[in-house]
């Protein structure tokens, strides 16, 4: 009973994040949310989701704030390693990042690891701020995680084949945007 009401609880944040883009908005979601994703998992795949508030524990940018980011994702992994699910990253508001106003990556999760500790999947990515006002389509993207709660668990995002060299990339030269592990500071990350 109690897999049944988390499993519940994932798709109804899933669907929430959804719900959350206005039709015919680069983040609504491409297609119908349909009930297969409502479905049972079966006893072969994993489970991984989270939500909440991340810091990168440094200035990436060099504007004397500490980065961050918020999160919320939730994906059913199967054992041949697709997926279905939703991955969403907002550098926004009160989660200063790099001097922009904005900066997202939102999509559909299409693959994942078999323990459920990296998955992979293409987005739409948003970038607003002084001289910058651009969405990117079909970015493949990488997230790594680590389960648990603040100061314990980690969410690592990594956009390929765009924005390498600029300021927050830690691996320069590789012709992807790799972001910094981030370590949470409000939330949770599950995998079951």
């Amino acid at each position: 009973m109690q897999h049944s009401l988390h499993y519940t609880a994932i798709v109804a944040a899933a669907l929430g994040l959804a719900a959350c883009a206005a039709a015919g908005d680069a983040f609504a979601p491409r297609a119908p949310i349909s009930s297969d994703l409502a479905a049972a998992p079966s006893a072969h795949s994993v489970q991984v989701s989270g939500g909440g508030t991340t810091t990168f524990g440094a200035d990436l940018d060099g504007d004397g704030d500490i980065d961050g980011s918020h999160f919320g994702f939730a994906a059913v992994i199967a054992g041949d390693g697709s997926a279905q699910g939703h991955f969403t990253c907002l550098m926004a508001g009160n989660a200063n990042f790099l001097g922009l106003h904005l900066m997202a990556v939102q999509g559909p999760v299409t693959s994942g690891a078999l323990d459920g500790h990296s998955f992979r999947g293409t987005a739409t990515v948003k970038v607003f701020g002084p001289g910058a006002q651009s969405i990117f389509r079909d970015i493949p993207f990488v997230v790594t995680v680590t389960p648990g709660g603040p100061g314990v668990a980690t969410l690592q995002l990594t956009v390929l084949g765009v924005f390498d060299g600029v300021p927050g990339d830690v691996v320069r030269g590789n012709g992807n945007y790799d972001l910094a592990r981030e370590t949470l500071t409000t939330g949770r990350i599950t995998i079951h």
